[in-house]
C-alpha cells in the first residue's frame, strides 16, 4: 500500500478517487438546491432532515476529510510537477479553454477554496454549526432558508462572487474529469476524446444548475424588492 502515498501514480490515484466522491457530492448538492426553486417547503423539509442528525454531522466530517484529502495531494503533485519542469514554463497564448484549465487546476482550486469558504460562511455556519453550537444570534432556521436566499442573492457582490465561483468550478472540471478516468487507466485514442466530451458535457450541466440558484433568487429579490 505504501505506492499510494510515495509514487506518482499512488498519488494521482487517490486525487482520483477523491474527485470522483467531490463529483458525486457535486451532483447531489447541485439536484438538492434545484428543488428550491421547484418547492421552497420541499427545500426547507430537506434542510430540516438533515439539520444536525448524526449522519448529516457525520456526512460534512467525511466531506470535510475528502476535501483536505483532495487539497493536500493537488498540493504534492503541482510542487511534484514543478520541480520536474525545472525553469520551463508555460507560455502559449493560443490555449483552448481545455488546456487552459489542464495547466492552471492548482490556480482554479485556490479560487474554489476561497469560494467554498464563502459558500460555508452563507450557509453551513448560519445553519449546522450554529445550531450545534446554539450560536443563536446568527442561526438560520429551516423555515427561514427562504428568506435568507432572497436576501443573500439580492447583492449583486454576492451573485458576482458565486458566478465566478461556479465559473471556475466549470474549469475545474472539465479538466479534472476526464483526467480522474485517465488516472485510473482509462484513456487511449478511443476513449480520452469522449471522456473529455463527457467531462465537458456533466460540468456544463452542474454549473449550470448551481448558477440557477443564485439567478432565480437575484431576480425573485428584484421582482419583490427588499
Amino acid at each position: 500500500m505504501s505506492w499510494l502515498l510515495n509514487s506518482s501514480i499512488g498519488r494521482k490515484f487517490i486525487m482520483a478517487l477523491s474527485g470522483c466522491c467531490l463529483v458525486l457530492f457535486l451532483l447531489f448538492h447541485m439536484s438538492m438546491n434545484l428543488v428550491s426553486i421547484i418547492s421552497m417547503p420541499a427545500y426547507e423539509m430537506i434542510c430540516a432532515f438533515l439539520g444536525t442528525n448524526w449522519y448529516a454531522v457525520a456526512g460534512t466530517a467525511g466531506l470535510a476529510a475528502l476535501i483536505l484529502v483532495h487539497v493536500i495531494y493537488a498540493v504534492i503533485l503541482t510542487l511534484q510537477n514543478r520541480r520536474a519542469r525545472g525553469g520551463d514554463k508555460y507560455a502559449s497564448s493560443n490555449l483552448t479553454p481545455a488546456e487552459w484549465s489542464s495547466k492552471n487546476m492548482f490556480v482554479l482550486g485556490v479560487v474554489l477554496v476561497a469560494f467554498m469558504l464563502l459558500h460555508l460562511y452563507d450557509f453551513w455556519f448560519k445553519m449546522m454549526f450554529a445550531e450545534l453550537f446554539h450560536i443563536e444570534d446568527i442561526m438560520v432556521l429551516p423555515e427561514e432558508v427562504g428568506s435568507h436566499m432572497v436576501m443573500l442573492f439580492g447583492s449583486p457582490v454576492r451573485i458576482v462572487l458565486y458566478l465566478i465561483g461556479i465559473i471556475a468550478l466549470w474549469f475545474h472540471l472539465t479538466h479534472g474529469i476526464w483526467s480522474m478516468f485517465q488516472s485510473t487507466g482509462i484513456n487511449g485514442r478511443t476513449w480520452l476524446p469522449r471522456l473529455k466530451c463527457v467531462g465537458n458535457l456533466f460540468a456544463t450541466i452542474v454549473c449550470l444548475g448551481f448558477a440557477a440558484v443564485p439567478v432565480f433568487f437575484f431576480a425573485k429579490y428584484m421582482l419583490c424588492g427588499a
